[in-house]
């Protein structure tokens, strides 16, 4: 990589590139965070440690990318929206789902949540970056 980042952003995208999708979990509560920072969001212990996500999620929101909210270095990932994740481990963020056109949220809206996975993406730039595909 050819920027500096700070040591939890480093070790996130050196893990990406092994294929892990890492975050952070907390020792004290069990909370994890995703992506990882340092301090529990829960209880604020600055004690968490790096822990493997499963990948495993539901989305439940769709929201359709705007001409000004629509990404130059997603070109390469097809029909995509955006759309609130929560995963298995419990962290809700809001993330790039695949596979997603109007008429395709259109069909999804109604069955809210729906069943999606983590999946690492190589971004234009050279690093790869976490996106989440449908289930179906």
């Amino acid at each position: 990589m050819s920027i500096k980042l700070e040591k939890v952003v480093e070790q996130f995208y050196l893990n990406l590139e092994e294929g892990k999708i890492m975050g952070r979990k907390c020792p004290k509560c069990g909370n994890v965070e995703f992506p990882p920072v340092y301090a529990c969001n829960a209880c604020g212990s600055l004690e968490t440690e790096w822990y493997e996500i499963s990948g495993k999620a539901k989305m439940h929101s769709i929201v359709m990318p705007a001409a000004l909210s629509s990404k130059p270095e997603y070109k390469n990932l097809g029909k995509f929206a955006y759309g609130e994740v929560e995963l298995e481990e419990g962290t809700r963020l809001n993330a790039v789902v695949r596979g997603i056109n109007k008429k395709k949220r259109t069909e999804l809206q109604d069955k809210l949540p729906v069943a999606c996975h983590a999946s690492i993406f190589q971004r234009e730039g050279g690093f790869k970056t976490v996106v989440f595909d449908l289930d179906e």
